[in-house]
């Protein structure tokens, strides 16, 4: 009897607990959305008081804008004032100066007159300095075919020009010293470039790089000469060991390429001075001193 009593209070109870074990989780849900919801709402309100405390920082910098605008506008006005009263000066000196200008007018009447006495000073003497020009550059010309004919005998080495300058080198491979090993660079626009390299070698961008770094034409020839000994010996056969060694003498013939090379300069600069000064020559073949020198020259500029 009393069993039958509890089963229906225990059924409710089951019923009231399954109800609640599903409106927890709603309730809980709920509860969440609403904490989201006010979480948002604050960090909206921290947004706008942020967003409030910017602008009031950006108005005080317009304040602070105008109040410089203000200023540069009183000093304009004052810049303004000064202008008009230099204006007002100027014209009292310009009216002086009229007047000087009327004086100086008489003077420059009277340098005219002194000037056609100089002028016909002047023609005399520029007429005696092309007779005198004239005759020392016959008399250098002949010097200048003498340095060309030596460098071209003794050190096989001569320059051609055209759309760049060409150097040109003999006396290179000992087996056979008629052959020449050649390169044309160009300089325009303050900047050196190779156009050819025969023999082709393949480390010129360096030597070029550097050639434009110091402007060191004449180590740069030099370098390049090197470089072309070094083809020529590694093109070769090599020597036998058994072949007997050379005797050293004062020929300049039996001396080593790179001690010939390092010659060539002081040889360079002696018979250069016979070509010093030069105004005219021969485009098609000139000195190695001639060559260094016509980067700086305007006439070989224009034949470029």
């Amino acid at each position: 009897m009393q069993s039958g009593v509890e089963d229906p209070v225990r059924a409710k109870m089951a019923e009231l607990r399954l109800v609640c074990d599903r409106e927890i989780p709603i309730r809980h849900s709920r509860m969440d959305a609403a904490f989201s919801a006010v979480v948002a709402s604050l960090e909206s309100a921290k947004a706008r008081s942020q967003e409030t405390v910017q602008n009031q920082a950006k108005l005080g910098k317009l304040k602070a804008e105008l109040r410089e605008a203000e200023d540069d506008l009183v000093k304009a006005l004052a810049a303004k004032t000064r202008k008009e009263a230099r204006r007002m000066a100027t014209m009292d000196n310009i009216s002086s100066t009229r007047a000087k200008i009327e004086e100086l007018k008489q003077i420059i009447e009277d340098q005219k007159a002194r000037r056609n006495e100089y002028a016909e000073i002047i023609a005399q003497q520029s007429e005696a300095l092309s007779t005198y020009e004239e005759n020392y550059k016959n008399n250098e010309d002949t010097g200048v075919d003498e340095a060309v004919s030596w460098y071209n005998r003794a050190l096989g080495f001569r320059v051609e020009c055209g759309h760049g300058v060409k150097f040109i080198f003999t006396n290179i491979n000992l087996k056979n010293p008629k052959e020449e090993y050649s390169f044309c660079i160009r300089h325009e626009n303050d900047l050196y470039t190779m156009l050819e390299c025969d023999p082709h070698l393949n480390d010129t961008k360096d030597l070029i790089n550097e050639l434009n770094r110091s402007n060191g034409l004449f180590k740069f020839v030099r370098s390049m000469r090197e470089k072309f000994q070094v083809a020529a010996a590694h093109d070769s056969s090599t020597v036998s060991l058994s072949a007997p060694v050379c005797s050293v003498s004062t020929d300049s013939r039996s001396e080593s390429p790179s001690k010939q090379n390092k010659l060539q300069p002081e040889e360079a600069n002696r018979h250069h001075k016979k070509a010093n000064h030069v105004r005219g020559g021969k485009p098609a073949n000139l000195s190695p001193g001639s060559a260094l020198s016509l980067r700086r020259s305007p006439r070989f500029k224009g034949k470029k």
